[in-house]
């Protein structure tokens, strides 16, 4: 089944017990967006976003309304415990926004016969347009010069920073987002490698055994993998030394699956060139360790956040969702 993310979303079926399904959205939404989802369902709005490891936004419509819950929105980030699974006895169903589900517990959904969908695809051009803006910011030094030039800066007083076109582009996980990642880099003339979980021969790309041999090939590595306890610190110090003095890391995927420690590491001792993260460890706290350097381009976790993918991502659930109530097979099921 496919569909424009601009279409209007697709109504819930008539068959839905009791007037619209309640669901309990655990993300910011826009108030465009909440209106969008509350003209289809009794919306319970309890973002859990910057608790950390306190969820009591969440919690609390849980405990007053956990019976009547039968749908939940949530992202990977904040996911769904299997203790706020088991509170909810008439769930039918979990998503996401975003491609992301590494927080929500897919062995309780599971057991309980929950399916749990995410929105692959839907921020996957935004996510690697923001790849490609910080990999370039990091070669050619754009935050660097553009301070440097509000301080009387020439371009004689500094070395010349390299170029990016006809270099190798090393790309771990080689989903949606690697995909997209993959054609902008062609527009550069780079070659691709990559690393993922799928061989994927009919790309034409250099497949590579692991990250190490990855990294040891390319010239910038760019993580686009999931998250989880299978790519915790995927890029160790080990990988930063492959990578090599010439090499920038670029992560637009989680920050768990880069290991801070070894990154501050390989800038102090100019064991790689630069970073250029989009994610980091224990966001929203800046990494500290990583500030002192002007070769670490550093975003808040936006690269999937443009106009165009939130409300792609937010079609996609009313779509899925739609599917669920009418019995059909869903568009984007995880688990």
């Amino acid at each position: 089944m496919e569909r424009s993310a601009l279409q209007p979303p697709l109504k819930p079926s008539a068959n839905t017990v009791g007037g619209k399904p309640t669901l309990l959205v655990l993300v910011f939404l826009s108030e465009e967006h909440r209106e969008l989802v509350d003209q289809q369902y009794e919306l319970l709005y309890s973002p859990n976003e910057n608790l950390g490891a306190d969820r009591s936004n969440g919690a609390a419509q849980i405990a007053a309304r956990g019976n009547d819950i039968r749908v939940v929105l949530t992202n990977g980030t904040n996911g769904l415990l299997a203790a706020e699974i088991a509170a909810l006895p008439n769930l039918e169903l979990i998503c996401t926004l975003g491609v992301g589900f590494e927080n929500v517990d897919l062995g309780a959904a599971r057991d309980r016969g929950i399916p749990v969908c995410n929105a692959a695809g839907t921020n996957a051009p935004a996510v690697a347009d923001h790849a490609m803006a910080i990999l370039l910011a990091a070669i050619r030094r754009v935050p660097f010069l553009n301070s440097g030039v509000r301080n009387g800066l020439w371009r004689d007083d500094i070395p010349r920073p390299p170029h990016v076109s006809g270099r190798k582009l090393g790309i771990f996980g080689l989903g949606s987002i690697g995909k997209e990642v993959a054609k902008r880099a062609r527009g550069f003339d780079m070659e691709i490698g990559y690393h993922s979980r799928t061989r994927r021969d009919e790309t034409g790309f250099q497949w590579f055994d692991d990250i190490v041999s990855l990294a040891e090939w390319c010239d910038f590595l760019v993580i686009a993998a999931p998250g989880g306890k299978a790519t915790y610190h995927i890029v160790s110090h080990d990988v930063l030394n492959a990578l090599g003095t010439q090499g920038v890391l670029v992560n637009v995927a989680r920050g768990t699956l880069v290991d801070t420690e070894a990154v501050s590491d390989a800038l102090r001792e100019s064991r790689i060139w630069a970073c250029a993260l989009d994610c980091y460890e224990n966001e929203p706290t800046p990494p500290g360790r990583l500030l002192q350097f002007d070769n670490a381009v550093l975003t808040p976790h936006i690269g999937g956040i443009s106009p165009e993918a939130i409300h792609a991502s937010v079609v996609r659930f009313l779509e899925n969702a739609e599917l669920h109530f009418s019995a059909q097979p869903l568009l984007t099921r995880v688990n």
